[in-house]
């Protein structure tokens, strides 16, 4: 049996590279939504800016997520091919 090990050292990289990604593209989807939260509690006091901004980058980086779990899912079943 032949084990090809710098394929299997390609795969490992680019999941990890891809995992990573995924984490952080979600983490600042979380961002944005933290930021209309500030803005609706400082609307008053502070004025801090970013409910609109927020949503959009909550938004896009939930799709992107999406995106990335939804052509993971296309890659593993045959029958999408």
């Amino acid at each position: 049996m032949h084990l090809d090990w710098t394929a299997l050292g390609e795969v490992a990289a680019v999941s990890t590279g891809v995992t990573v990604a995924v984490v952080v593209v979600f983490a600042l989807g979380v961002l944005g939504l933290a930021r209309v939260e500030a803005a609706r509690e400082g609307a008053a006091d502070t004025g801090a800016p970013g409910g609109a901004l927020g949503i959009t980058q909550a938004g896009l980086c939930f799709l992107a997520c999406a995106a990335v779990v939804a052509y993971g899912i296309y890659l593993i079943v045959p029958q999408f091919h």
